[in-house]
């Protein structure tokens, strides 16, 4: 198949490349194009060679931005594209003809004819989704290409594993549809082994029950956190990578584990304002923090409207010259309260770092999330379109 690519030379019309020290924006999302690029070549460096790239790149590519990840996806050669929805699926089909893009969730029926008009691929969990995409399939006198999903214990799509052969058997009569892949989701793979082993037989049952399944078919289960099928004897022969392409690694467990990626989303703002206040002074919304001493606070040019979350009120901190100063009551939709009582440098216009390094220090996403109570997968997709995002690092394509 021929796969087209983006041209060399694309605006950004809605983001801005530009340096760190360039500090122009209250709040602002660095991310750099260069570490993304080294973690994919030292993934795809670890997969075997019969392993296919499968790049999950919904939700905006957790908040890194669309068009630029994917161009340099398209760029590195992975084999194939995942995404949520249907409207996520066009941006990429817009960008490049001929790349296979999966849509992991069940389409509207409204959605159905994208199936054909785009050449995009189904997620099949019933067997009434089956015939409504087959009738369509057979009044368009064409074929729609689908991925059957197993439901080994996360409760959410899928066929239940105890049924899923029967409805491989129905697909297999439907003549108007392609099988092209069967997959499951693990649903603890990062902290519960013993159950994502339970999962992980229950889809081996299936695909033995079922077998001999067609030749070519893409078998695969596993994610960034949960991938443990690379060896030669498994029957798994493609992976969906989401996270650990952004620098943020899986639990150490993972046959990925040991692949070392860095960082590519950072999360910046800027100090809009320094007062002095004195002791038993009440801070924020609720009157949660009252000061302990005499202290010197700040206020970001950030709060949770920008994805600071409320999480870390009371909790989290942020690099402020080098230095981790502590939030200091409630999370504001537009602002954040820091003590600088001990970082006598701060000032008006500073740069403050949420996520990232400063002068050898750093603020993980894990960590950053970890303390606000969630997970990375929210705290990058829950960062705002009033969040500019900045490019930086990246060859020109």
């Amino acid at each position: 198949m021929q796969f087209s690519t983006p041209e060399k030379q694309f605006p950004d019309s809605h983001h801005l490349k530009m340096k760190r020290t360039a500090l122009h924006h209250r709040c602002w999302a660095e991310i750099d194009l260069a570490a993304f690029e080294r973690n994919l070549k030292r993934i795809q460096a670890a997969l075997p060679q019969r392993m296919r790239y499968v790049a999950v790149v919904k939700a905006d590519a957790y908040g890194h931005g669309m068009p630029q990840i994917v161009r340099r996806l398209m760029q590195s050669g992975v084999d194939y594209f995942a995404v949520a929805n249907a409207a996520e699926a066009l941006d990429i089909r817009h960008m490049g003809a001929g790349w296979p893009i999966l849509l992991l969730s069940p389409l509207l029926p409204e959605e159905d004819t994208l199936l054909i008009e785009h050449d995009l691929t189904a997620t099949v969990s019933t067997e009434a989704e089956c015939e409504r995409l087959h009738a369509l399939a057979k009044k368009h006198s064409t074929k729609i290409k689908i991925h059957l999903k197993v439901d080994t214990g996360m409760g959410r799509l899928g066929v239940w594993h105890t049924e899923a052969t029967a409805l491989l058997q129905t697909i297999n009569a439907l003549t108007a549809l392609k099988l092209e892949g069967v997959y499951t989701h693990f649903s603890s793979a990062d902290s519960d082994p013993a159950f994502t082993q339970t999962q992980r037989e229950r889809f081996l049952a299936v695909l033995l029950e079922a077998a001999p399944l067609p030749e070519g078919l893409l078998i695969h289960a596993d994610n960034s956190a949960g991938i443990d099928s690379l060896r030669g004897d498994s029957p798994f022969n493609a992976v969906r990578i989401g996270l650990l392409q952004f620098g943020i690694p899986p639990y150490p467990q993972s046959a990925l584990g040991r692949v070392t990626v860095e960082p590519v989303f950072s999360f910046h703002t800027r100090v809009g304002l320094v007062k002095d206040l004195p002791a038993g002074t009440d801070i924020s919304y609720a009157r949660s923090c009252q000061l302990s001493r005499d202290s010197r606070l700040a206020v970001l040019t950030a709060g949770y409207g920008d994805g600071v979350p409320l999480g870390l009120s009371n909790r989290g901190a942020v690099l402020l010259h080098g230095q981790r100063c502590p939030i200091l009551g409630r999370v504001t939709m537009d602002q954040t309260i820091i003590d600088v009582t001990d970082c006598p440098a701060a000032q008006i216009g500073d740069h403050a770092v949420l996520i990232g390094r400063d002068l050898g220090s750093e603020i993980t996403a894990t960590e950053f999330s970890g303390l606000a109570e969630t997970i990375p997968w929210e705290t990058l997709c829950s960062v705002t379109k009033r969040v500019i995002r900045v490019y930086v690092g990246s060859r020109e394509l």
